[in-house]
């Protein structure tokens, strides 16, 4: 099975969500099962900057803008990598996506769409060795428009486009059409417009021979009004070719066993460990180490991820026998509010802005619990290092978190596959209910015990997605 698999990032050399994550560990879990996967990037400089691996130049490709060069090199695992190298993507640094001022780059659209273009027409020419595949996988808007270029080039290689988050879309003015060298009958409602913009991500949803998307919940929820950001309708006309598909995690690095982040080692096994971790967590804040319930977060302070709620709910917390530390950043205001709360609970309240590997691993060692009441959530990730590192989480109940959490209750508990806690209403009493419901399993030490274990024999590795990506690959044939 030989698999293009074109993203506009991945880690580790450009990172800036989950999409990275996917199209980082994603074609090396499909590679090591068998496929033979090419990894196409944009040559952004802070990704050729990052490169340890020797690129060659295989070829020239006429472009939006004069001439792309391709250039090869053999990435881990055995998976190749296309980089398209062009002033567009290579003669800026910073953020892929937004400029210095915090908005987009105004020419989004031109190199998004000349990334598309230069990998169609390698694939449709046959431009460089070895460039036949047996399908093309898609990811988000910015490489919606490779099975629309392959259309408009006369091949037809079956491709699979999966949205990692339906609220970026990729939306331009009318004229992008003509700026991207796009035959005028592709404007229409039935193709790339959308209310009167030029639409990226209906590229891949109404071109693409399969849609996937990161979660099974979150396939159906974006087929509702609520979630579907005006495209509901067009996602169910489609809800045949639509599957959702879990991320993974990267068990190496993410393993409480090894990881080199974490004062100390345990396992499923050897859970008292975990304590050493806990105390050091505490006495990062300067706190006293106590056997107390201690809950965490760690994530972007923004609207999507519920910061607010959690905020919201902090004086009927403090109000429980509990400690709560948060480390993110996000909106101003909530960054604001969370360095009020860690000044009106002293010794209670512990608060980092920003994002500090570290710290992250730490926490996710250290704390009881792990809060994540997000309003939508395409997959996540920390529910299940938490699940991993026996921090049993407490989350909402929407896409992906509903699909690797089970809640505990009286039959999940007695039948042992509980592994979290749900909020009942997703609002500050919600969240504070959920709360109360894992305070009193913690002071029940066996039960919690089993908890802890319960999440940990999880299966969340990459290994597990590409399996049901190379089923759903071979039923393009």
């Amino acid at each position: 099975m030989r698999v293009l698999f074109a993203a506009s990032e991945a880690f580790p050399w450009m990172k800036t969500g989950g999409l990275g994550d996917v199209a980082g560990y994603l074609p090396r879990a499909l590679q090591r099962a068998g496929a033979r996967v090419t990894l196409a990037l944009p040559g952004y400089a802070d990704l050729l900057a990052r490169l340890t691996v020797d690129l060659h130049t295989v070829t020239h490709v006429p472009c939006l803008q004069g001439y792309a060069l391709l250039k090869e090199a053999t990435g881990p695992d055995g998976v190749r990598l296309w980089i398209v190298d062009h002033p567009l993507f290579g003669e800026r640094g910073g953020n892929p996506y937004v400029g210095p001022d915090g908005h987009p780059w105004p020419d989004n659209d031109l190199r998004f769409g000349l990334f598309n273009q230069v990998l169609a027409r390698v694939v449709a020419d046959a431009l460089a060795p070895d460039a036949h595949f047996d399908l093309a996988h898609c990811h988000d808007w910015q490489t919606g428009l490779l099975p629309v270029y392959l259309d408009v080039e006369g091949h037809h290689l079956p491709s699979v486009f999966t949205i990692h988050n339906l609220s970026y879309q990729g939306l331009f003015p009318r004229e992008t059409l003509t700026r991207l060298q796009l035959p005028a009958h592709y404007w229409s409602p039935e193709g790339l417009e959308f209310h009167g913009h030029f639409s990226f991500i209906k590229g891949g949803l109404v071109y693409a021979d399969k849609l996937t998307t990161v979660s099974p919940t979150y396939a159906r929820e974006i087929q509702t009004e609520a979630f579907g950001y005006g495209l509901a309708g067009l996602l169910r006309h489609r809800s045949a070719d639509l599957v959702g598909i879990l991320n993974g995690i990267d068990t190496e690095q993410w393993n409480p066993a090894t990881d080199p982040h974490l004062p100390c080692h345990y396992d499923a096994d050897h859970l008292d460990a975990k304590a050493d971790c806990k105390a050091a967590l505490q006495r990062r804040y300067g706190w006293t180490p106590d056997d107390g319930f201690l809950l965490g977060t760690v994530g972007r302070m923004v609207h999507q991820k519920g910061t607010d709620l959690l905020l919201d709910a902090l004086p009927e917390l403090m109000e429980l026998p509990v400690r709560l530390v948060l480390v993110g950043s996000g909106e101003a205001a909530l960054e604001d509010r969370a360095l009020a709360a860690e000044s009106e609970w002293p010794g209670r309240v512990g608060c980092y802005i920003g994002y500090d590997e570290d710290l992250a691993h730490l926490l996710e060692a250290g704390a009881d619990a792990f809060l994540m009441p997000s309003r939508f959530e395409p997959c996540g990730l920390n529910q299940m290092y938490s699940q991993v590192y026996g921090t049993p989480p407490i989350v909402s109940h929407t896409g992906g978190l509903a699909d690797t959490v089970v809640g505990a209750n009286d039959a999940t508990l007695r039948d042992g596959t509980a592994t979290g806690f749900f909020l009942p209403s997703l609002d500050a009493a919600g969240l504070v209910t959920a709360v109360q419901a894992a305070l009193a399993l913690y002071q029940q030490p066996d039960a919690w015990r089993r908890l802890q274990r319960n999440g940990m024999a999880r299966d969340f590795s990459w290994d597990r997605s590409a399996k049901e990506y190379l089923a759903l690959y071979r039923g393009l044939g």
